[in-house]
């Protein structure tokens, strides 16, 4: 599976030769370090382990900081079966997605704190009317006497966001190797600055 850690610019928008206007977000690629490479021999399974962002020498405890030939990278990924060929201390730049029409994106959504029913599961609520006293509220959770309880997954109140979401078949719009950015169409998941996980689209 071939992907790059990358981090959230935020969105803008571009225009083809046409003049049609695309939204996109752009996602900088920093250099994508081969920190490890997992083999059927040793780990049981093939894997490729990529490092990137700086960080701290003090931050970093000794069993962390001894997985690196260098200074110790702030973020750690695996990937399963990596279709290029690497050798540990390779940099990977954006130009990896050169060929590469389509890709899935995860991160990490926004948190949204502690949220009711109609605002985390989009709930109707009740009638609005003077002296109904069922505005925003959740409605009945469970029968009475049979089963006399709340089934496990009953979509009630409580956190909402913050969550490991994966957007897929997302088109790449451009590739720019001087500002090591990729820019694909539509949103993705987290804030800005937050740090996501590109991979070539496992669908198209």
């Amino acid at each position: 599976m071939l992907g790059l850690i990358g981090k959230k610019v935020g969105m803008t928008q571009v225009f083809d030769e046409k003049g049609k206007l695309t939204p996109v977000t752009v996602i900088k690629i920093e250099g994508n370090v081969v920190v490890a490479e997992r083999t059927e021999d040793k780990n049981g399974y093939k894997a490729t382990v990529l490092g990137t962002g700086e960080m701290k020498a003090s931050r970093a405890t000794k069993p962390y900081a001894g997985q690196f030939n260098g200074d110790a990278l702030k973020t750690l990924m695996e990937f399963r079966d990596y279709d290029k060929e690497v050798q540990v201390g390779d940099v990977l730049g954006v130009d990896l997605f050169n060929d590469v029409r389509f890709v899935d994106v995860t991160g990490t959504s926004k948190g949204k704190g502690y949220q009711g029913g109609m605002k985390r599961h989009g709930f109707g609520g009740g009638r609005a009317t003077h002296g109904s006293k069922f505005h925003r509220d959740l409605g009945g959770t469970a029968m009475s006497s049979t089963p006399s309880r709340t089934f496990k997954g009953k979509k009630m109140a409580g956190h909402m966001g913050f969550e490991r979401v994966t957007v897929q078949n997302l088109r790449v719009v451009r590739v720019d190797e001087n500002l090591q950015v990729l820019m694909v169409k539509g949103a993705i998941p987290g804030p800005a600055a937050s740090v996501v996980v590109v991979k070539k689209a496992v669908k198209k």
